[in-house]
């Protein structure tokens, strides 16, 4: 399978909003209830979210989505401190290296701006990705989206 992985445009909101919801609804559900995932994935998919996270790219913001077979399959926001934002894949991509083509990209991103680390909050469920990627735990943390409470990983990663 052919992964192009490129910077998103404005054009990929809505696959992104459509990814961002069904991937927190199809994914996410293993390991957290019903009710959390239906409050971080909100209502409906809001493309006009994603329209104005996209358009607030730029140097020290990047959005980069995955493409294969002519759709998107993934992306990823990363931030120019080393801040991964986001990083979300279609439920029928999962185990096929999006996700790790999508932070090799990152890491090049990183090399070129000549960042020590990268950082991000991990679901429960992407925690074992980024260990496997050599990221540590900081520490555990409870964060509050629509009056609900989630667990997730503070994890970094020395760059050379």
């Amino acid at each position: 399978m052919n992964i192009e992985i490129r910077d998103a445009t404005t054009g990929d909101a809505s696959a992104i909003a459509d990814l961002f919801y069904h991937t927190i609804l199809t994914v996410n559900v293993g390991d957290y209830s019903g009710a959390q995932v239906a409050a971080w994935a909100g209502p409906a998919p809001d493309p006009e979210m994603w329209l104005e996270r996209i358009a607030a790219s730029g140097e020290y913001k990047r959005t980069f989505v995955a493409i294969a077979d002519g759709r998107a399959v993934g992306f990823a926001e990363f931030e120019g401190d080393g801040h991964i934002d986001t990083m979300y894949v279609h439920h029928e991509f999962q185990g096929r290296r999006v996700a790790s083509r999508l932070l090799d990209r990152i890491e090049a991103e990183a090399q070129r701006l000549g960042l020590a680390r990268l950082y991000t909050e991990a679901s429960i469920t992407a925690e074992p990705f980024f260990r496997g990627k050599g990221f540590t735990v900081v520490r555990p943390q409870l964060e509050e989206v629509r009056g609900h409470t989630f667990r997730n990983f503070v994890m970094e990663k020395a760059h050379p």
